[in-house]
Order: structure tokens, then C-alpha cells, then sequence
């Protein structure tokens, strides 16, 4: 075993830099004594909305909670289809099924890894409700093409942007171009909190108070408008409503979740997100030295579209012979990893979807040759000159 191994990702690093300004926030929340929803939360909220340029933020509890609450605020139902790439972390298409919804499963580009838009026409039926566009590795799908179907087929857009806080598409960032977008902020993330946490985003009133209700139990006021929408009530006034003295959260209207992001967490967002474009930055610059310097004639490097800022959460390599090339770069000090190793459509859970192997051949063949090098920005030139001679000297 090598020494000193060069990690995948490393948060120590991260950690040690902005070390005074998180302690000083999470000590802070501490000492207040509000923990849950407090005021961290609500700021957090509107700075990230201004940050991407939407009207609301709706924060949860992690990631795949923002999928499934964005689903239920675009109101799909059980047995409703939603069409999604077959490559991403098994989340998407969980809260697909979470809800009784069905996953539809498409191919992805063979040289960019996201979505392919031209796959997604041949998948709708009239079950189908909304399409999650999936925005892999950190560059975002091919938007514009995405909501012209949608629109032209009366769909839902619905941005899995759980590794893409700051990538950018025609210039705008990923959750300000769908009807709701979904961003995680577990700690490997591009901007992660000290556990588990996420984010809704969306223009539409509407579609940010369902979520708000989803996310607290179903209760209050927000509760209350849902309930009206849900069963077609004409009147989603709920501003009448006497709680008496009794808080609005005692008073549930729909079956919701507990999912409400740390008051801890949020301060801890806080800090780093005017961190985040920098951080993102420094990935690119790496993407782009990896670019220029991987030679080897037996490694396929990812390919941007022009249309995108990629922002790298991790960066994936295609290599035919990937075991022995992980087998090579680990007696060399190197860590890989795989994003991922079974497609959705191949999960064991979907079994009677009846996908079988070959139906999404470009997905599948990133599954079995897609091989993630290592990708943060505290990269050192001179672990990056270490990491690129031994891909070129691969053989």
C-alpha cells in the first residue's frame, strides 16, 4: 500500500482553509439555542435563490427529499411516468417510485454522459407527466431541447442538480431552468454541509409553498393551500384561517415529511457559498490541465458541451480495461472511483420494468468503463503532475 495516496475527493483540505469562519458559525448557532429553522435557514434560503437567480429556495433535508418534494409540488401521482437518463446515483429514480410514480428510462450522449433529448419523444405516452433532466457529473443537460418537448407535450421539467450547484447553461445556472430544480449538499459536493442536506428551487409561487408544506408535515398554512390545489378548491386563500393560539404546525392538511435542513448545516452553507464560484473555477482549471496533458491513446476524456459551464463535481474517464487501470493507478498512489457501476434500468429493484441488457447501450457502456480521477480544488500541481504521468504511462 502506497503512502500518502493521492484521494478522490479530500474535505480536510477544504476544511483547514475556511477552518476559523466555519467554527465561528457553528458555535454561534450553538450558542443561540435555535437549531431547527432558524434564522440561518430563512437567510441561506435567500441567498441562494439570489445566488441562482430564482424567486425561491425551499431548504430539505437532503437531496433525494428534494426530489421527492418537487415531484409531489408538481403534482405526479402513482402510476404517472417520468422519463429520466438511466445514468445517475439511484436517487432519482427512487423518488420516482417513492411516490407510485414509474421511471422511464433513456440513453445518455456517449461523449458528454447527460441525457440524450433526442431519446426522450420515443418514451411518451399518455401516462407521462414530467421528465427529470439530469445534470451528470456536473455539466447540465441539454436544456433548451429538454423544454421544448416538454412544452410541446404539456410536461413537467423537473433539474437534478444534485451535482451541479453553479454549473451554467446558456449562461444561467442549473435550478433556474426548469419548473423546479433539485440540488444536494451532501458533503462531497461541489458545496456540501457537515452531513446531509438540500435545496428546492423554482419562479413558481405555487409550486415553492406545496413544497414548503411537503417539507414540515403537511401543516400550516401552507398546508392548508395544498390541500385546496389537491382537490381542486377555487378558493387557495388560506390567509383567514384562525389557528387560535395554537401554532400552525399542530394543524396538518396533507401527509408530508419531516425534512428540514440543520440550522448547523445552513450556517455552514453560508459560509461557503460565496466560496463556491472560485471552488468551481479551480475544478475547471484542473478539468482543463487533465485536458491538455492525458495523451494516452487508451483513455477517453469527457467532453463539454459548448452550450455549458461545466463546474466538475467529479471528473469520469472512459478506459475499456478499467479494473486493471484502477489496479494500475492504486499501486501508484492514485485513488479512482466509479459514478456508477449499475445503471438504473439494470437495478435489481427494477427488475420488472423488463429493461434488459443493450436497451440504453451508451449508458451501459459508461457504467462499465467510466473511471473517476481525482477531482477537488486543493489539488496540488504537483499531485496533478503525478496523476497524469501515471495515466500516460498506462499500457
Amino acid at each position: 500500500m502506497i503512502n500518502n495516496k493521492i484521494p478522490l475527493m479530500n474535505l480536510t483540505r477544504q476544511y483547514q482553509n475556511i477552518k476559523k469562519q466555519i467554527d465561528t458559525a457553528v458555535l454561534d448557532v450553538l450558542s443561540s439555542g435555535q437549531y431547527i429553522m432558524g434564522p440561518n435557514v430563512k437567510t441561506f434560503e435567500q441567498e441562494f435563490a439570489d445566488y441562482i437567480g430564482v424567486n425561491y429556495a425551499i431548504a430539505v433535508g437532503n437531496g433525494t427529499d428534494a426530489l421527492r418534494i418537487a415531484l409531489l409540488a408538481c403534482q405526479i401521482k402513482p402510476n404517472d411516468e417520468v422519463i429520466t437518463c438511466g445514468m445517475s446515483f439511484f436517487a432519482t429514480a427512487e423518488a420516482v417510485s417513492s411516490i407510485g410514480a414509474k421511471p422511464v428510462f433513456v440513453d445518455c450522449n456517449p461523449d458528454t454522459y447527460v441525457l440524450d433529448p433526442l431519446k426522450i419523444e420515443e418514451k411518451i405516452t399518455s401516462d407521462t407527466k414530467a421528465i427529470i433532466a439530469v445534470h451528470l457529473y456536473g455539466q447540465c443537460a441539454d436544456m433548451n431541447k429538454i423544454n421544448y418537448i416538454a412544452k410541446k407535450h404539456n410536461l413537467k421539467v423537473i433539474e437534478d442538480a444534485a451535482q451541479a450547484a453553479g454549473a451554467k447553461y446558456k449562461g444561467e445556472y442549473a435550478g433556474s431552468l426548469g419548473d423546479v430544480g433539485c440540488i444536494s449538499f451532501f458533503p462531497t459536493k461541489n458545496i456540501g454541509c457537515a452531513g446531509d442536506g438540500g435545496i428546492i428551487t423554482t419562479n413558481n409561487e405555487k409550486i415553492a409553498r406545496i413544497c414548503r408544506a411537503y417539507r414540515l408535515h403537511g401543516s400550516g398554512l401552507d398546508g392548508n393551500f395544498t390541500y385546496n390545489i389537491l382537490h381542486n378548491i377555487n378558493n387557495t386563500s388560506t390567509e383567514d384561517i384562525n389557528f387560535g393560539k395554537n401554532l400552525p404546525k399542530y394543524f396538518n392538511f396533507v401527509i408530508g415529511y419531516n425534512s428540514r435542513l440543520d440550522e448547523i448545516q445552513a450556517s455552514i452553507l453560508r459560509v461557503k457559498l460565496p466560496h463556491l464560484n472560485n471552488w468551481n473555477k479551480r475544478r475547471r482549471e484542473i478539468a482543463n490541465y487533465y485536458n491538455r496533458h492525458i495523451t494516452n491513446p487508451l483513455i477517453t476524456k469527457p467532453l463539454v458541451n459548448n452550450d455549458c459551464e461545466h463546474i466538475y463535481y467529479v471528473y469520469v474517464l472512459k478506459v475499456a480495461e478499467r479494473d486493471r487501470f484502477r489496479e494500475f493507478l492504486d499501486a501508484n498512489g492514485i485513488s479512482t472511483g466509479i459514478y456508477f457501476p449499475v445503471p438504473l434500468h439494470l437495478q435489481k429493484v427494477y427488475t420488472d420494468l423488463n429493461y434488459k441488457q443493450g436497451n440504453l447501450p451508451n449508458v451501459e457502456t459508461l457504467a462499465n468503463e467510466g473511471v473517476a480521477i481525482p477531482m477537488f480544488p486543493e489539488l496540488t500541481h504537483k499531485e496533478l503532475d503525478k496523476i497524469i504521468t501515471t495515466i500516460n504511462t498506462f499500457i
